[in-house]
């Protein structure tokens, strides 16, 4: 059943966080990033890196995608940890399961054709499968202190702020 599940053995690249705007919804905070996956930015970082507990390495060479990112932090024990992401790319649109408290990082790619768009897609599964899949995430206790009309109110703020860095727009 769990075949299509890619478990890295490193944790995901973090967002940078100086291209990254952030929103607040009480305990979840989403940030919106435009990343490129170059050779040259996994480089830089490599070494950085955080152990996961999956077996695959993952493609660390001849990286050429990008696009929207989406991530989705909670606050626990005065930390910020990233629970969900949501790559929207070009050529391979996924997106993550992070489990800090079993340090793994789980990886399922999206079909556009059944799926559709990726980034129209990750918006929607925020909004209204966000405490669903946190609890995937095993961080039941962000889930738990989901405040929906916070999310409510920043959601549409978010959403125009992916758009805007999809198409690279200032705003």
């Amino acid at each position: 059943m769990s075949d299509h599940i890619t478990r890295y053995d490193k944790m995901p690249i973090p967002a940078i966080e100086a291209c990254t705007r952030f929103f607040d919804a009480g305990v979840i905070r989403i940030g919106v990033e435009f990343r490129e996956l170059t050779d040259d930015v996994v480089a830089a970082i490599r070494d950085t890196l955080q152990g996961a507990g999956g077996d695959d390495v993952g493609q660390l060479e001849d990286l050429n995608d990008g696009g929207v990112s989406l991530h989705v932090y909670g606050r626990s024990d005065d930390r910020e940890y990233e629970y969900l992401r949501f790559d929207c790319f070009q050529e391979d649109p996924h997106y993550h399961y992070v489990s800090w408290k079993n340090s793994t990082n789980e990886v399922l790619h999206l079909d556009p054709i059944a799926d559709g768009d990726p980034l129209a897609w990750a918006l929607d599964k925020i909004r209204y499968r966000l405490s669903q899949m946190l609890v995937r995430a095993e961080a039941e206790h962000i889930a738990a202190q989901i405040d929906a009309r916070l999310l409510d109110i920043v959601m549409p703020k978010v959403a125009a702020a992916a758009y805007s860095a999809r198409y690279r727009l200032e705003e």
